[in-house]
């Protein structure tokens, strides 16, 4: 059971603690508290977990301070809708609002190489009007002996560099608990320049323990990627691990499932569960046309492969691109095959911009009376 508060409710009011009081009270419930803040309002959201079916729904709604009591499903119990509409699907970070009903696109290094080619693609982006970009530092990789990124050390060039260029938020992966406490003192240390989404690559997705460290931290937003092998279920339960940690500000990320069926693709593209997630869940959903292509092939119209795909998750309500640039793709540490040139960015971009106006044209239509 979900009771959701009247906003911008007092924590430190009678009502509060009076409801509080009644709700702990109650036998064989335990209490889960999420506080949302959104530019204009924050909402607090308690989570009834345990024996529910007996409560008297009514009585709950009775309480002082409660907006309205939602009945939940046993599956995404934090993250799911839960045939309430009203709820808000998505949040605010640093600025930037993260929802299933706008979209962002996040072109970046898949690895943070040098200081110059991080400059170039902050330059490109700020240029083209992009407050968004991804840099990897810590790159998980399946050869113990390739690029595994640099680490900490660039952390203070990559975060001035962003805050110079007015970029607001970057999609930066983390393999270990160490790296979030190595992100968050470093841009303490400068004064936080720029924001930091926390990305759970596809090979942690069921790193349990991982999920459970970023879900109990309250500083950064997560982007989990489903998992390259796993059913959408389980990917979807691995989301709501950190969530039930507390922190429900989680973006979810279709980028390909490991699959000879998707050959030559590097992987098989999944992004016809773009309209699932939402249908489901209220987290935002990224697509990541990069790691499911991987090539810069292109049929004889000219389109590249991975413009195709993009399109395809675009045009079904994707609210996140997450894709890789870099200024010279041969000499790229990491998927430098896969890598669209800056000079490709505009174009890209308004393509997206053309796929993101026909889906809300298709939004119209289909809701048109």
């Amino acid at each position: 059971m979900l009771l959701i508060l009247h906003p911008d409710i007092d924590e430190n009011g009678e009502e509060y603690h009076r409801t509080l009081e009644h709700l702990r009270a109650l036998p064989r419930i335990e209490l889960r508290t999420h506080v949302v803040q959104g530019q204009q309002q924050k909402l607090t959201e308690i989570y009834l977990l345990g024996d529910t079916h007996a409560l008297d729904k009514s009585e709950i709604e009775a309480l002082p301070g409660v907006e309205r009591v939602v009945r939940i499903s046993e599956e995404y119990r934090m993250l799911g809708r839960h045939k309430d509409e009203k709820r808000n699907a998505g949040f605010d970070y640093n600025g930037v609002t993260f929802s299933q009903d706008n979209l962002h696109v996040m072109a970046g290094l898949c690895a943070v190489d040098n200081q110059r080619n991080v400059e170039a693609m902050m330059q490109a982006l700020a240029a083209n009007g992009q407050q968004c970009t991804r840099m990897g530092a810590y790159k998980p990789r399946t050869n113990p002996y390739s690029f595994q990124g640099h680490g900490a050390g660039c952390l203070p060039w990559v975060f001035e560099l962003a805050g110079k260029h007015g970029i607001r938020v970057i999609a930066m992966e983390v393999t270990h608990e160490s790296h979030v406490e190595e992100i968050d003192t470093c841009l303490e240390k400068l004064g936080r320049p720029t924001g930091v989404l926390l990305q759970i690559g596809t090979r942690n997705t069921q790193n349990f323990e991982l999920l459970k460290a970023i879900g109990r931290q309250q500083t950064y937003p997560a982007l989990l990627k489903r998992g390259f092998g796993i059913s959408l279920n389980e990917s979807l339960n691995a989301a709501e691990y950190l969530a039930s940690e507390g922190n429900s500000r989680v973006i979810f990320c279709l980028r390909g499932m490991k699959s000879d069926a998707g050959a030559p693709h590097r992987n098989l593209v999944d992004f016809a569960h773009v309209p699932v997630i939402k249908r489901l869940t209220r987290m935002p959903v990224c697509v990541d046309p990069s790691h499911s292509v991987g090539t810069r092939d292109a049929a004889p119209d000219r389109i590249l492969d991975l413009a195709q795909v993009t399109a395809q998750g675009v045009v079904a309500g994707a609210n996140l691109v997450l894709v890789d640039f870099h200024p010279n793709p041969r000499e790229a540490l990491v998927d430098g095959p896969q890598a669209l040139l800056l000079d490709e960015l505009p174009r890209f971009l308004e393509d997206v911009a053309l796929c993101r106006e026909t889906y809300e044209k298709r939004q119209r239509l289909w809701n048109a009376c």
